[in-house]
């Protein structure tokens, strides 16, 4: 069951490469599980995405490929509600201190580990499996925060302390941006902030994950240790593919 051994996945080490969701079509979500992708990165952030579409792409991918959800910010309703409706787990954006990535375990795990409110829903199996899924979510959901911000990189000791965080996704973009230095990924003090949070987590044993469009962009993160792999978005492999295609004809 890919879904509920993804947590033991991560935290074993084993590398999963996932690609970003942002189209509200499950067909477009079941032909990227298909393709062979880990897990699937369905973000709620930033699009379209809602709730509705969120179960629609749940439903079609099945047991095809993970799904984590980023929720569009580190609050309890957001990530009661994507879980609920059976994600795999949830990736929190924003999480800037220890008291933040808490907050987001509390969020994300039943009592007494957290303070998950307990429902009826997808989860569940519309309540026909409830006590299954409450016995076994702990174990299973995924909780994924985001360093994306300096502020974040200040305080990357004390966040991968905290018990419940299962790994730490680099935000290379909004990380650059926070330092006025929107999109230059190589300079030297962007470079510097990716350094100490990829240094910390290896040190700490945390499972770490990076974002990038392209593969050469990825390798580099993979030889120092990142086994959690965004590798792209949805619509970017669909407008590449075809302006490849368009080029080749004319």
């Amino acid at each position: 069951m890919t879904g509920r051994r993804f947590r033991s996945r991560l935290k074993s080490g084993e590398r999963l490469i996932g690609t970003i969701v942002t189209l509200p079509t499950p067909a477009v979500a079941e032909m990227l599980a298909d393709v062979g992708f880990d897990w699937l990165f369905l973000d709620m952030e930033h699009g379209p995405l809602e709730s509705g579409g969120l179960m629609g792409i749940l439903q079609a991918v099945g047991e095809r490929a993970a799904c984590l959800v980023r929720v569009p910010a580190a609050e309890e309703f957001f990530i009661k509600r994507v879980l609920d409706l059976g994600a795999t787990g949830v990736i929190v954006p924003q999480v800037n201190t220890p008291e933040q990535a808490a907050d987001v375990v509390r969020f994300a795990r039943y009592a007494p580990e957290g303070a998950r409110g307990v429902g009826l829903a997808r989860a569940h199996g519309y309540g026909l499996r409830f006590q299954e899924y409450l016995e076994t979510a702990n174990e299973q959901v995924t909780v994924i925060v985001q360093a994306e911000h300096i502020e974040a990189v200040r305080n990357i000791e004390a966040i991968v302390e905290v018990p419940g965080v299962d790994g730490v996704l680099l935000g290379p973009y909004d990380l650059s941006a926070s330092l006025g230095k929107t999109g230059l990924l190589e300079d030297p003090e962007v470079v510097a902030a990716i350094d100490r949070i990829v240094e910390t987590c290896r040190q700490a044993g945390m499972p770490f994950g990076y974002f990038a469009v392209t593969a050469d962009a990825i390798h580099p993160f993979i030889d120092r240790g990142c086994t959690l792999l965004v590798a792209g978005v949805d619509t970017l492999h669909l407008g590449t593919a075809a302006q490849q295609f368009l080029s080749q004809l004319r």
